[in-house]
């Protein structure tokens, strides 16, 4: 059995919350969990993020496909017309012009999951007490690191931090990235927003997730509650996925 919880917050810095964060279920009870960073304009950061996550969970309940195949070309379809009607509504309303948003989600069913995204939104994956980066960031400084050109330490502090080259809404043409991984009893997916990550390192992130006297809402309120602690210098979205191990009872 799958669970999920998930917690938001527009941190100590910022005047708005432009994240958005949904779990939804299909007519064959798969699991599809969003969580998009918006960007741009002074609401359009919000009103992108939200228009992504609803209208793919809206669409994703009539669906009764069970497995990631066909996910996969629906999700296809959905992300390119998703990318067509955020970059009409910028077009359409002033206010909205140079809005976009990164997204990533999962997939979950048992025994796999499809991580898909677009931007610095990340993925993780907890299993077997191993703490491990799924997605790869779409943004100007990951380019320079793969380049060898700067450091990941460098990459932190960059003064192009925030440049981002793959997001819904930016561009005619998108390229998300796909990754299929197993998904079994006692494994934890943590989809976020760069606010986390930008305050946590993944040794933090991994004890927060490790500690099992933590309900998964207590654990996404934990990662909130750190982040801003430690700074809150943006919104924080943080969505766990969860594959229970039933003999075990709840974690």
């Amino acid at each position: 059995m799958i669970e999920t919880a998930f917690a938001s917050s527009i941190g100590r810095i910022r005047k708005s919350n432009q994240d958005f964060v949904r779990v939804f279920k299909n007519k064959s009870g798969m699991t599809l969990a969003i969580v998009c960073d918006g960007m741009g304009g002074h609401q359009g950061g919000d009103v992108a993020s939200t228009m992504a996550v609803n209208h793919l969970g809206h669409n994703y309940l009539m669906t009764d496909f069970d497995a990631l195949e066909p996910a996969h070309k629906w999700l296809e379809l959905q992300l390119k017309a998703e990318n067509d009607d955020i970059l009409k509504a910028a077009d359409r309303f002033p206010d909205l012009n140079g809005m976009g948003t990164t997204i990533v989600l999962v997939f979950a069913m048992a025994m796999a999951a499809l991580v898909v995204h677009l931007g610095d939104s990340r993925a993780y994956r907890y299993a077997a007490g191993k703490f491990t980066q799924v997605t790869q960031d779409h943004s100007l400084v990951n380019e320079l690191v793969k380049m060898g050109q700067i450091t990941q330490e460098q990459a932190k502090h960059h003064p192009q931090k925030n440049i981002i080259t793959q997001a819904l809404g930016v561009s005619s043409t998108i390229d998300p990235e796909y990754n299929e991984l197993p998904f079994a009893a006692g494994d934890m997916l943590l989809l976020c927003t760069d606010g986390l990550t930008n305050s946590l390192t993944d040794p933090q992130i991994q004890q927060i997730l490790a500690t099992k006297e933590l309900t998964l809402k207590e654990r996404c309120h934990k990662l909130v509650n750190e982040a801003n602690r430690l700074g809150g210098g943006d919104n924080i979205t943080v969505c766990l996925v969860f594959m229970k191990e039933e003999e075990q009872g709840d974690r």
